[in-house]
C-alpha cells in the first residue's frame, strides 16, 4: 500500500508539473510580440466639377434711404430681364436681402485730422447664381457689358465649382485605396517568405481636392477644398496594419 501511494504521488506531481508547463507556455504565447507589417495605400482621381456657383453685387447710391431702394429696386428689374434674356432660369437665382447703410467722404482738415462725413445713404444687393450649366454661367461672368451700358456696375467675384457627387467618389476611393494598401502589404510579406495575416487596424487618412498640376496648392491636415478650379484632384490613403504568419 505504501508503495501504491508512492506511484500515486510521483504520478500526481508529474501530472502537475506537466500543467505547469503547458499554462507556462500558453501564457508565453499569449504575451510574445505578434509580428505586424503597416502600409499606406493611396489613391488619385481627377474629375470635372458639374456645379458652378457664382455672386456678384451692385449698390445704388441717394441722398436719403428711400430713395437709394428706390434705384436699387429698379436696377433689380433690369437685372432680372437681363439673367432671363441670358437663358437663366430663375430657380438659379436667388436675390438676397437687400442692405442699406450711410456713406461717407473721408478726408484730412486743414488741421491734418482725418474726419468723416455722411454724403447719403447706400443699398446693396448682392445676387447668387446655382446653376449645372457650367459653361453659361463662365459665358455670363465675362460679358456682363450690357449692365455697365446701363449703369449697373457689377462688382464680379471669381465662380466657384463644386461636384454634387462627392460622397459616392470619397467612397469608391477608400475601396481602392484600402486595395491598394492590401496589394502593398502581400508583396511585402511573400518577399519577406511570410504569410498576410488578419487585419489589426485601419485609419484614414484626410481627403484632399486640389487643382491638378498646381504649385500653388498643398495638401493640409483638415484636408485641402479647392473651389477656384474647374478640373480637381482628389486624393485619399488609408493605412492598413495585418499581422504577419
Amino acid at each position: 500500500m505504501k508503495n501504491k501511494a508512492v506511484v500515486i504521488a510521483i504520478i500526481a506531481s508529474i501530472g502537475l508539473f506537466l500543467a505547469a508547463i503547458a499554462v507556462g507556455v500558453a501564457f508565453y504565447q499569449t504575451k510574445k510580440p505578434q509580428k505586424t507589417v503597416s502600409v499606406v495605400g493611396l489613391v488619385e482621381k481627377d474629375f470635372t466639377s458639374d456645379l458652378i456657383v457664382w455672386e456678384f453685387y451692385y449698390s445704388a447710391e441717394a441722398g436719403d434711404m428711400k430713395e437709394a431702394y428706390s434705384k436699387l429696386k429698379g436696377q433689380n428689374e433690369v437685372v432680372k430681364a437681363y439673367l432671363k434674356n441670358a437663358g437663366i432660369p430663375d430657380k438659379e437665382v436667388d436675390f438676397k436681402k437687400i442692405s442699406t447703410g450711410p456713406t461717407y467722404n473721408s478726408f484730412y482738415d486743414d488741421k491734418g485730422n482725418w474726419r468723416q462725413v455722411q454724403t447719403g445713404y447706400e443699398a446693396r444687393q448682392v445676387v447668387r447664381i446655382e446653376s449645372r450649366d457650367i459653361e453659361k454661367i463662365e459665358s455670363l461672368t465675362r460679358d456682363i457689358a450690357e449692365l455697365y451700358d446701363q449703369n449697373i456696375m457689377i462688382n464680379n467675384d471669381n465662380p466657384e465649382y463644386y461636384y454634387t457627387k462627392l460622397s459616392d467618389l470619397k467612397m469608391q476611393m477608400l475601396a481602392e485605396a484600402s486595395q491598394d494598401a492590401r496589394n502593398r502589404a502581400e508583396t511585402i510579406t511573400k518577399n519577406a517568405g511570410a504569410k498576410l495575416g488578419d487585419l489589426k487596424s485601419a485609419n484614414m487618412g484626410v481627403f484632399q481636392i486640389t487643382k491638378p498640376n498646381s504649385s500653388e496648392e498643398s495638401y493640409t491636415w483638415g484636408g485641402a477644398f479647392n473651389t477656384s478650379s474647374k478640373e480637381k484632384r482628389a486624393s485619399i490613403n488609408m493605412r492598413l496594419t495585418y499581422y504577419v504568419k
